[in-house]
């Protein structure tokens, strides 16, 4: 029976990504086709560059001082390319996802760019990590997982975390978080509909100091 690294170098070649082309990914041809050999409830998410993930991984590759020599997280980290962004630009990288398929793609794409990335596998969205930087991308794609996501990524902020989440005008996304950067990001358009999405950087608005 093939292993989870048999699966991804089977189904993906490791191709430059095109808004972070010193990173490389494997990234699948056909990833409706790759869902349906996979068989899982979810697409594999892995098999390709989001935008959310590419435009928060240029902000990460052209601002390092934002993760250089911290701990960061990389929440639902599908192909890592967050994670191996954070990774270049000096952070201690760990990247998690619920899906084993992921966290394998995450370790190859790591390996293949001469990077180190931690990966874990399962959900830990109630959970406390302990952490300097949070990162996510693509994650407001679905309303009752964005409404976790937005939880979670908001607790963390209100700890003193560091939040970077990349989006590409999901409908879930919060409406209300600081704009840091916004770039157009190329996307197959048997995906997404369209060949540029326009995707934005953000972080939770400015903490209130508590009244005196």
């Amino acid at each position: 029976m093939p292993t989870h690294h048999d699966l991804v170098r089977a189904t993906t070649t490791l191709r430059p990504v095109p808004l972070t082309p010193e990173l490389l990914v494997h990234t699948a041809d056909d990833v409706t086709a790759l869902w349906e050999r996979t068989g899982t409830p979810e697409p594999p998410f892995w098999a390709f560059p989001w935008a959310g993930g590419q435009a928060l991984a240029r902000h990460l590759l052209d601002h390092p001082h934002l993760v250089a020599g911290r701990r960061v997280l990389d929440l639902a980290c599908g192909s890592g390319l967050v994670a191996l962004a954070a990774a270049r630009a000096g952070a201690h990288v760990t990247a998690n996802d619920i899906d084993p398929l992921a966290t394998t793609a995450t370790a190859l794409n790591a390996a293949a760019n001469h990077l180190t990335v931690h990966t874990t596998t399962g959900d830990l969205l109630d959970t406390t990590p302990d952490t300097d930087v949070l990162l996510a991308g693509d994650v407001f794609y679905d309303r009752d997982m964005a409404t976790r996501f937005t939880t979670f990524l908001l607790h963390a902020h209100h700890r003193g975390t560091l939040v970077l989440v990349g989006d590409p005008q999901r409908s879930f996304a919060p409406r209300d978080w600081t704009r840091l950067a916004t770039h157009p990001v190329p996307v197959p358009h048997d995906l997404e509909g369209v060949t540029t999405k326009n995707t934005t950087v953000w972080t939770p608005p400015a903490r209130t100091p508590p009244a005196t």
